[in-house]
């Protein structure tokens, strides 16, 4: 497959290029200094030599942008909008199904199978720029999820929400529980070309803390950020995880704080949605629930409040869980001054309070 070894420029680019050339015939004519020019145009003396030859030979349309170079890709709009159709289905629809990733040799392959041309590594690489793709980490969505139980979910069970929080004045809040040991999540930093950075953590179980938060949204009041924490120790008939009265507390307290009745939105955890929490939940007026579908993160704005959180926990070095402790209670503490951060997260997943107008 032909590619043009100039077609990296768009026409734009190609536009700003002429201009600055077309300027630099006009410092020419005025008998302008080459070091001078390259100061004023921002370019390399090398480049303002070139041209002021090819002015000299040719004059000021020796240096007009004559187009990309090179041959044309020999893959019109029609067909790369296929190319894009089969890429989208993945390299498993293609025979590829020992893994899940797209090479410019499997493109390469995939174009020889299906236009019959011979390309290079290289063009597929271009071209594939040129399409509008780049090399990317791909999300891990679970395969149990259900696309379109959570495409009905924002269509349907979130639109419904809306019209009950204005009518009752409720925030609408967002909760997600979370685990966290003495063996903290790995981060970047600096250390010198081929020797590997070591951060000694704890190699045996110390224990873990349980952290519940609460992300609480009304619309024109900032969000609010509640959390409850426990330490578990490992002893003998402890429980090893958040309560259904863990999770009523923090909504008590949740409830105090705000002054205003609560519409929670959680996932389908067991604690969630056993015996015990429907009866908590019955007992209280200013409580509603929501669940939200199987294996949707995206739509939980909390996700993005953790991630926030363990990005500020990498390469930790507490020697103890009650250094942990203190240590996660200030970044909370922090988080829950910081009103647009909070917002932020719910942006992030899309849903919005109110209905567009």
């Amino acid at each position: 497959m032909r590619y043009p070894d100039g077609g990296g420029l768009t026409a734009e680019q190609r536009r700003r290029r002429e201009e600055v050339r077309m300027r630099a015939v006009d410092l020419f004519e005025e008998d302008g200094e080459v070091p001078s020019i390259a100061r004023e145009l921002r370019v390399s003396e090398k480049s303002v030599y070139q041209w002021r030859r090819a002015w000299r030979t040719g004059g000021r349309e020796a240096l007009r942008s004559k187009g990309p170079s090179g041959y044309d890709c020999r893959l019109g709009a029609h067909l790369q909008a296929k190319l894009a159709t089969w890429l989208e289905e993945g390299p498993a629809a293609h025979g590829w199904t020992d893994d899940q990733v797209w090479t410019a040799a499997r493109v390469r392959t995939l174009i020889g199978r299906k236009f019959h041309l011979s390309s290079s590594i290289s063009g597929v690489t271009r071209l594939l720029h040129r399409m509008g793709y780049s090399v990317q980490v791909p999300d891990r969505p679970a395969a149990e999820r259900d696309e379109e139980a959570v495409a009905t979910w924002r269509e349907v069970t979130w639109q419904e929400v809306k019209p009950l929080r204005a009518a009752t004045g409720a925030f609408v809040c967002f909760e997600d529980e979370a685990g966290v040991t003495g063996r903290p999540p790995r981060g970047r930093t600096w250390g010198r070309r081929g020797i590997t950075p070591r951060v000694k953590v704890s190699g045996r179980g110390r224990g873990r803390l349980s952290v519940a938060r609460l992300l609480c949204y009304r619309p024109g009041l900032p969000a609010r950020l509640c959390y409850r924490l426990r330490r578990h120790t490992g002893r003998k008939g402890e429980r090893r995880s958040l309560g259904e009265m863990d999770y009523i507390r923090l909504l008590d307290g949740a409830h105090q704080l705000l002054k205003a009745p609560l519409i929670v939105v959680w996932d389908r955890l067991s604690t969630h949605i056993s015996r015990a929490m429907r009866v908590l939940v019955a007992e209280r007026d200013w409580l509603a629930v929501v669940l939200l579908p199987g294996y949707a993160p995206d739509l939980n704005p909390v996700e993005g409040l953790w991630a926030h959180v363990k990005r500020s926990l990498a390469n930790l070095a507490a020697r103890a869980l009650s250094e942990l402790e203190i240590l996660l209670r200030r970044r909370l503490k922090a988080l829950q001054y910081r009103h647009h951060i909070l917002g932020g997260f719910l942006a992030g997943t899309g849903l919005a309070l109110e209905r567009p107008n």
